[in-house]
């Protein structure tokens, strides 16, 4: 069976301009491989509310989940649960138990309009919790909505995920050999991820500066065909006349 699929939007200008570096690709990438659903696809795109409702759109409509950080705070950039709310048709109404938690957090006359923006999700929206600072997160029909601070992002990350449907979990083999080159490798890797379609086969040069060689992965979401492709991957290696060696590269590139 097919794992299912996910889209990862990346919202901010900051990302696209180079000042802020995004560090949450790979941790949602991880948590779902655990939980047996691909990450097919990444796009980063800007603040602009008809690029987020376009794109938004387009993603849940071609994946079985679309997951976005950024653009959930309190400042006048904060627009993508308006957007998501536009892009499903319905109003951003104030969710109450969420307005009482943040109301709770800030001294008396501090808990200004501005903060309040974050307790209104789109209507039939449920709440994805936020263990670092409680401004929640959202979830509407396939649709995932976290912050972009990372810390805050893993938090609702793990929160999040024992609520999806799962699959099974992406499972993967590794040989790597010092001495061998990839030139040497690619009509053989053809042939053996010819046999394997549903797998990832890949191949990665690494360098210990004195040391290099190349690494063999073969990973997939069928375990018993990540087996067999392990076994071939071994098998070349040693047809080759090089010794295999189980798992990565200690330095690997």
């Amino acid at each position: 069976m097919a794992p299912l699929t996910a889209c990862f939007l990346v919202i901010g200008n900051e990302i696209l301009s180079g000042r802020t570096q995004d560090a949450n690709i790979r941790v949602l990438a991880q948590a779902l491989n655990g939980r047996g659903i691909k990450l097919a696809e990444v796009r980063i795109i800007p603040d602009i509310p008809e690029h987020i409702i376009r794109t938004v759109n387009d993603c849940r409509a071609r994946f079985d989940m679309l997951f976005t950080s950024g653009g959930i705070g309190p400042t006048h950039d904060d627009i993508t649960a308006a957007c998501i709310a536009e892009a499903f048709g319905v109003p951003l109404l104030c969710h109450e138990e969420s307005f009482r938690r943040l109301e709770a957090l800030f001294p008396a006359g501090q808990f200004n309009k501005a903060r309040q923006r974050m307790a209104w999700l789109p209507k039939g929206a449920t709440p994805i919790e936020n263990s670092v600072s409680t401004a929640p997160g959202f979830s509407l029909g396939n649709v995932h909505v976290m912050a972009g601070v990372p810390r805050i992002f893993q938090a609702m990350v793990g929160w999040l995920m024992p609520h999806l449907e799962a699959g099974a979990p992406l499972t993967s083999v590794s040989w790597y050999s010092y001495d061998i080159y990839e030139g040497d490798l690619a009509e053989a890797l053809t042939t053996i991820q010819h046999d394997f379609p549903v797998l990832d086969i890949g191949s990665y040069p690494f360098d210990e500066g004195k040391k290099r060689g190349v690494a063999l992965v073969a990973k997939g979401y069928d375990a018993d065909a990540v087996t067999k492709a392990g076994t071939a991957l071994h098998d070349l290696i040693v047809t080759l006349g090089f010794s295999p060696l189980e798992g990565d590269p200690p330095r690997a590139a």
